[in-house]
């Protein structure tokens, strides 16, 4: 992709994006503001997808014939390509491992390596009010090893009340020299908020494994593992407009022991790991910085409007609603709740004027909201002119 990058004017950098990507311009009467669940793909993924199946399908590291050859090669290339969009400066000491997702990739991680890391008495730190993908599985290896005499102690991730940010002074407090392995997320799949995780390794210490979430950053905004000082990053593919069932583990190897995947290594999924590849270079020739601002920029907008609107009660930071705010930190997602309409029925009238957004109890744990709302999610796609007439919809309801 080249040209749109060097759009000086955010408004036809973004409509110069926008136009690549065939089910948003092919819908015009839809907005699409659900991308927190699945983001939507633009034409040079589907291209690369369709020029892979056409000219070299393959498995990978089971041939020598040419398509054999390209496919393995197309593997290991991703590899090297995603360590290098993480910002890896040390790729040499690290390895990335292609998984279904990000909920496969926390369970390799939980079933294959953490129970070998673990000692009786150690503790693990879990976000009990995040997304519940990144809560059971470290449940689960508890259990497991309780079953083995091995007694884990799960210290609650604490949080702030009323914003739903990270309490990074409790969690201090809260961390001793037996806390081994702390779970975390980048940006809230429900506030929104980024949870500044950079702030973790301060508050557990040197030696502690962190592994971070990062469902709802790796394609949303910039991510430096070098900058966060974390020891895993999870990703899913078709959240960051790659195709679905394909997703990344990228382990630093420095703490504890080395992280392979268990079991005998079947068949990638060939075909989405050239998607994601196609993906990368697509959002890096965009700039993941100008979307950031764009998708940020639409959120401070849709904030802005809902505190004036008193049907509403929009869900983290209450800091953050005004556009102008100092400590505004909502990234790509809005969750919103109607005082008097449910959040099922909101969805269904949100839908009638031609929004799509998901409207339950998203997944989260069971530390965390205890009644639905209505999230809106958003990605470069998405344009000011959206916003502004769902802003009317809602302002119509009584």
């Amino acid at each position: 992709m080249t040209g749109p990058a060097t759009l000086d004017d955010p408004h036809q950098w973004q409509q110069a994006l926008r136009a690549q990507f065939p089910i948003v311009t092919g819908h015009p009467e839809l907005a699409y503001l659900d991308s927190a669940a699945t983001a939507q793909k633009p034409q040079a993924v589907l291209d690369a997808v369709q020029s892979y199946l056409t000219t070299s399908n393959a498995n990978s590291a089971r041939g020598t014939y040419t398509w054999a050859n390209r496919t393995t090669e197309l593997v290991e290339r991703t590899r090297e390509r995603v360590a290098r969009f993480l910002g890896d400066h040390r790729p040499e000491r690290s390895t990335v491992h292609f998984t279904g997702g990000t909920t496969d990739g926390l369970r390799a991680i939980a079933r294959d390596w953490l129970p070998g890391f673990l000692r009786d008495g150690d503790e693990i730190v879990v976000p009990v009010a995040d997304h519940q993908a990144n809560i059971v599985p470290w449940l689960e290896v508890q259990r497991l090893l309780a079953r083995e005499g091995v007694h884990v102690r799960v210290v609650p991730m604490p949080y702030q009340s009323g914003s739903g940010d990270y309490d990074h002074r409790a969690l201090a407090e809260r961390a001793g020299p037996r806390t081994r392995f702390v779970a975390t997320t980048h940006v809230h799949h429900v506030y929104g908020g980024d949870m500044n995780v950079h702030r973790i390794r301060g508050a557990v210490g040197p030696d502690a494994v962190i592994c971070l979430d990062a469902a709802q950053s790796v394609g949303h905004l910039p991510v430096s593992v070098a900058e966060l000082d974390v020891d895993f990053v999870v990703f899913s593919g078709h959240k960051a407009l790659a195709l679905p069932g394909t997703g990344a583990v990228w382990a630093r190897q420095e703490r504890g022991p080395a992280f392979a995947p268990g079991g005998w290594a079947g068949t990638p999924n060939t075909v989405g790991i050239a998607s994601l590849e196609a993906a990368l270079d697509w959002l890096d020739a965009a700039g993941v910085e100008r979307v950031e601002r764009w998708t940020a920029a639409l959120a401070a907008r849709l904030t802005d409007g809902l505190r004036r609107l008193d049907a509403y009660e929009v869900l983290g930071c209450p800091l953050s609603l005004a556009a102008d705010s100092t400590v505004q930190r909502r990234r790509s997602i809005v969750t919103l709740r109607h005082h008097a309409i449910d959040s099922g029925d909101l969805g269904f009238i949100l839908f009638s004027h031609g929004f799509m957004v998901r409207s339950d109890h998203h997944c989260q744990g069971d530390a965390g909201e205890k009644t639905g709302s209505v999230r809106v999610s958003l990605h470069v796609y998405n344009t000011v002119e959206e916003i502004d007439r769902l802003l009317s919809v809602l302002a119509s309801l009584p």
